[in-house]
């Protein structure tokens, strides 16, 4: 990365958070017990927990903690996964598939349980997740998936078409389900929190050193950043998910890293506040190509989508935002938009988080779909824990690792599939 690509870029987060932890350079070369490579969501978390286990750990990121997209996604702590428990229980079977569920339907409660533990100052909010639906196809979808849940305790909500537009304030929507478990946080404070923590439990945490090198020689790990420090660690965990290189041979081409875009308008009067979204729920509607909104602390409303699949470069390209914004939400035309960004999703081919320990002492954990916030959180912490030795089975079957075919074409057939979507929603 150059000097320009280490600065964190401008956002609606980095204007308003919290001054993060000092995470100096790393200067001189150490020995840890576990190296972490990326300091977002999945590394702060798997450093937290294994340096509060008593295991020495430094984390090395080429810019700062929550630089990639733990510091620039929308801050909506969604639980579960693009697939439905029943669908887990055809791919995974009865045993394994009941204990997956019980993890990515309890990740939310990890990501509130740690910031109220550790009082992480991140405008922490959990007045649910509404998902509401476009077409009558998409309502059976998510009638499904809301009475899946509920067979497993969870108290869903059914809204009519009436009760969905005055709970979103948009007519928009045929009905939707809210999932209670769900909430919001400001992203890259919550990012910051985790780093201040896993400072405090001992790990060391160094910015502005991109791992370069990596290498195992005599059942140890060995390191090396881009200014020559080098750090031998006997295990290494590479957490970089929608921004992964290729520091490991084929790791880079096994996920998609789609932009998502974001929007942000300026704080809205109490009289505009009240007409969107006012019970605070955080949404993500169910189209194919899918739109997230919610409001901030301050009362600005946050509008994400997919965008381009090369990085921005004027504000043309957040204009199909501003248009589904003001289709969306017509009563707010005229309202500025305060700010524009993007980051980087890491999409898997199968729609699952990804685990891969290629050799002896080295894992990976990257892709998580949309739902990074609460799954990061909580696989992190299963990773610690795998690594401590406790004898925890990580809860996602460990894979090999698998490119996805044709990689290099990303670019064209991300973008065909985007055109494609958009084609379909707008059809239904």
């Amino acid at each position: 990365m150059t000097g320009q690509q280490l600065a964190l870029p401008p956002s609606l987060w980095a204007s308003t958070a919290a001054a993060g932890p000092a995470t100096p350079q790393l200067c001189e070369d150490k020995q840890v017990d576990v190296a972490i490579v990326g300091a977002g969501y999945t590394g702060l978390v798997t450093a937290l927990h294994l340096a509060a286990g008593g295991a020495k750990v430094c984390v090395l990121d080429a810019a700062e903690p929550g630089w990639g997209a733990s510091g620039r996604n929308g801050g909506q702590v969604i639980p579960g996964l693009k697939h439905d428990p029943d669908d887990l229980l055809k791919m995974f079977g009865s045993e394994r598939a009941e204990a997956l569920i019980d993890v990515v339907g309890n990740a939310a409660d990890e990501v509130f349980e740690l910031i109220d533990r550790y009082g992480i100052e991140c405008d922490a909010t959990r007045k649910g997740w509404i998902q509401p639906a476009v077409s009558a196809t998409a309502m059976r979808n998510i009638e499904s998936r809301a009475e899946q849940w509920q067979r497993r305790g969870v108290s869903v909500e059914m809204l009519d078409k009436a009760s969905v537009t005055k709970r979103i304030g948009s007519d928009d929507y045929l009905g939707a389900w809210v999932d209670p478990r769900a909430g919001s946080v400001h992203p890259l404070n919550y990012a910051r929190g985790l780093a201040r923590v896993a400072l405090n439990h001992g790990a060391e945490i160094y910015g502005r050193s991109p791992v370069v090198k990596l290498e195992s020689r005599d059942g140890h790990w060995n390191l090396t950043t881009g200014q020559g420090c080098k750090v031998r660690a006997q295990q290494v965990v590479l957490a970089t998910n929608g921004y992964t290189d290729n520091l490991w041979p084929g790791l880079r081409q096994t996920v998609l890293a789609a932009n998502s875009f974001i929007i942000a308008t300026r704080p809205l009067p109490k009289n505009l506040r009240e007409t969107v979204l006012p019970g605070g729920e955080v949404c993500s509607d169910a189209r194919r190509l899918l739109m997230y909104f919610k409001q901030d602390a301050q009362g600005r409303v946050l509008f994400g989508g997919r965008g381009p699949f090369s990085e921005p470069t004027s504000n043309s390209d957040w204009a199909h935002l501003e248009r589904a914004l003001a289709g969306v939400f017509p009563q707010l035309e005229g309202v500025p938009l305060e700010y524009r960004w993007s980051g980087r999703v890491a999409l898997t081919k199968d729609f699952l988080p990804h685990v891969h320990q290629p050799k002896p002492g080295l894992s990976m954990l990257l892709g998580y779909n949309g739902r990074g916030i609460a799954l990061s959180t909580s696989l992190g912490r299963h990773l610690a824990m795998n690594l401590l030795g406790n004898g925890q089975e990580f809860p996602f079957p460990i894979t090999g690792i698998k490119p996805i075919p044709f990689h290099g074409l990303q670019r064209v057939y991300v973008g065909l599939g985007i055109a494609w979507y958009r084609m379909l929603d707008a059809l239904t």
